[in-house]
């Protein structure tokens, strides 16, 4: 069995619940999943959707976008974690150091963190 994330309802909330399941990954089941989970960003979705895919001659930016909000779904899941505010001040902290390998060290984390949030399988 796997370790799944627990979120706070807020103060005052029923206490603690699951965080949802991740969605198929095509662009309608993180489009439903944005609408059900994350309902700040279905707005946006759309207009990338509309300016990256929808206004495309074809199918080639599919999976970019797909894997691009594949990563902010997963993200947002995870804000009750504190993720989100780690990988604020994450680069915050890369964009105010002074030496090259302390913001360059800031940056790796960074990245390696939004690398495992896109690697969430279907359904974890």
């Amino acid at each position: 069995m796997t370790a799944r994330p627990v979120h706070f309802d807020g103060p005052g909330g029923d206490g603690p619940r699951r965080a949802p399941p991740m969605p198929a990954r095509t662009p309608q089941g993180l489009r439903l999943a944005l609408q059900e989970h994350a309902p700040h960003l279905p707005a946006d979705f759309q207009a990338h959707w509309r300016r990256a895919v929808a206004d495309a001659f074809g199918l080639a930016p599919v999976p970019a976008f797909t894997r691009l909000w594949w990563t902010q779904y997963a993200l947002a899941l995870a804000r009750g974690l504190g993720l989100e505010a780690h990988l604020l001040d994450l680069e915050t902290r890369a964009a105010q150091s002074e030496g090259p390998q302390e913001s360059t060290a800031l940056l790796a984390e960074y990245s390696r963190l939004r690398r495992q949030a896109a690697a969430v399988e279907p359904g974890r």
